[in-house]
């Protein structure tokens, strides 16, 4: 089996942690920086990450994630938020990073900005948290297979209270919305469910060929 299904086939969704493990800092920013690598639409990046290690901030983030284990014993949490609205600044500050990035002159992407703008500014608000939250999870397929290939343990999590979570973390008040949260460290010996076979569609149900 080539390494690419090897790591596929290795990860699951962890959910007893080892809570003496921690993930190296070296393993750690690799993590984040695949993550930070992640496509999106248009390269805008519509969301902000955050990577909670504080054990005072995961215990008050615990009662309000259905008080699942992981969300203290794993080394990291890392919550994606992303903008339930935004305006033109979202465009403006991506073609300056890209007139640096690229060396290119500011007045040489304003059709490039126009177009983004005409697409996106004027939607309703709650298409655009639509349209960012669509995003994160581009965002996470590639933290979960980055992790994976780090032999870094992962579960992926929707249980929880987002409304909570943005008081707690005081995502409102910045535009954000806590869209799903990715627990990370090392499989703990106790987790039975690390030796089940992964349980998915047959490629006859799932793919289609045209």
């Amino acid at each position: 089996m080539s390494n690419i299904l090897e790591h596929r086939t290795w990860r699951y969704a962890t959910k007893k942690f080892d809570a003496t493990k921690k993930i190296s800092h070296q393993d750690l920013n690799s993590l984040l920086e695949a993550t930070r690598l992640s496509a999106s639409s248009y390269g805008l990046q519509p969301y902000h990450v955050f990577v909670i290690s504080d054990p005072e901030v995961r215990e008050r983030l615990k009662p309000v994630s259905w008080n699942q284990s992981q969300i203290t014993d794993a080394s990291h949490l890392i919550v994606f938020a992303h903008a339930t609205d935004f305006g033109e600044e979202l465009v403006d500050d991506f073609i300056t990073n890209l007139s640096d990035t690229r060396n290119i002159p500011l007045d040489g992407l304003n059709g490039y900005a126009e177009m983004m703008k005409s697409n996106l500014v004027g939607l309703p608000t709650d298409v655009k948290a639509s349209w960012a939250g669509k995003q994160v999870y581009i965002a996470l397929g590639n933290a979960l297979q980055a992790a994976a290939e780090l032999k870094i343990d992962t579960c992926p999590m929707e249980g929880f209270q987002a409304e909570e979570y943005n008081k707690i973390l005081g995502l409102t008040e910045k535009d954000l919305n806590a869209a799903v949260v990715l627990a990370v460290g090392y499989r703990s010996e106790e987790d039975q469910t690390q030796n089940l076979p992964k349980v998915r569609k047959s490629k006859e149900e799932l793919f289609t060929h045209i």
